[in-house]
């Protein structure tokens, strides 16, 4: 004896509970929503942002540096302005 399935389908549902939270469809590209993408960009940026200021302090003693950037920050300018009084040059 072989069982053959019926042709006909049950028409069941699936139940959903009254008490079950309501999601709504989410707007995504393959699986990655616009929450997914601002966790990462905020997570990027402040990876970033630590770089960056970590790269600008470690090359703070190149004259380049000192005198193209960091001399312009308004509070920090007079810190990094290395002339040499004329008292103390020799020539």
């Amino acid at each position: 004896m072989v069982f053959t399935p019926s042709p006909r389908r049950l028409a069941v549902s699936t139940y959903h509970s009254p008490y079950a939270p309501k999601y709504a469809p989410q707007p995504h590209f393959h699986g990655i929503t616009p929450g997914h993408l601002f966790k990462a960009g905020t997570v990027a940026a402040t990876f970033g942002i630590s770089a960056g200021i970590f790269a600008l302090f470690f090359f703070s003693e190149v004259p380049r540096v000192r005198q193209d950037i960091l001399q312009k920050v308004p509070v920090l300018g007079e810190y990094y302005d290395r002339r040499i009084p004329p008292e103390d040059n020799p020539f």
